[in-house]
């Protein structure tokens, strides 16, 4: 990587919750405030319980799953820019479309605030607990991914086909570059079969989108925000 890495500890993974107002720092996990927020009885962050990452993440990809973004339910992020400026962005100022926060680059998140909705806590556990189940039965989550690899297409472009079901499409399913394989599982997920480094996770991601855009016309994005060089 040529520049500096940032990494936000433990004194930006505090989570507090007043009322249905959820508080959270960037370092913090995803599945954390979910289930935080389930114990106070705050509805609306249940998606969350099934994003890998942290909330910072989520702020700079629009983070969602199960028909539910991030977009949804928070009221503003605070960051830092460039010339160690502060800066509260509210939800319009952070520009979300699908997976994109087009707020400005070279932001620094420290945290966020999301407005939930007052709920049974069973109620809130018992949703969470089937986006769990499905999410087991749907990906693999007990090996080595950086989660989802693309983004869905336009379905106007697609025909309706979703990024997995292009991959599958032209054969990808199962294929192995190295020590990085296409999983059979769900294939718009990666997985280090131990040994793999990022040159064979890029090599099986650019090969399986030149695969996609020759046979069906689709150019898949990368839904991963890759840094550095791969190596």
């Amino acid at each position: 990587v040529r520049g500096v890495v940032f990494r936000l500890g433990a004194p930006f993974a505090k989570i507090s919750i007043e009322g249905t107002r959820v508080v959270a720092g960037a370092a913090a996990l995803d599945a954390q405030v979910a289930r935080q927020a389930a114990r106070a009885g705050v509805a609306g962050l249940e998606f969350y319980r099934g994003v890998p990452g942290t909330i910072g993440g989520a702020l700079a990809m629009n983070a969602g799953a199960y028909d539910q973004e991030t977009k949804d339910i928070l009221v503003e992020a605070v960051a830092f820019d460039r010339d160690g400026r502060r800066r509260v962005l509210k939800n319009a100022d952070m520009k979300f479309a699908y997976r994109h926060c087009g707020a400005g680059e070279g932001l620094i998140f420290t945290e966020a605030a999301f407005k939930g909705r007052a709920d049974d806590p069973a109620a809130i556990e018992a949703r969470m607990k089937a986006i769990m189940e499905r999410r087991e039965k749907s990906q693999p989550i007990r090996e080595k991914t950086g989660g989802s690899t693309f983004a869905n297409p336009d379905p106007s472009k697609s025909g309706g086909r979703k990024a997995w079901q292009l991959i599958d499409e032209v054969g990808g399913r199962g294929r192995v570059v190295g020590d990085a394989q296409c999983s059979d599982q769900h294939c718009n997920f990666m997985i280090n079969r131990g040994k793999a480094t990022a040159a064979d996770i890029e090599a099986l991601v650019e090969g399986l989108r030149k695969d996609v855009l020759n046979r069906t016309g689709v150019e898949l994005r990368w839904e991963i925000r890759r840094i550095g060089e791969p190596a």
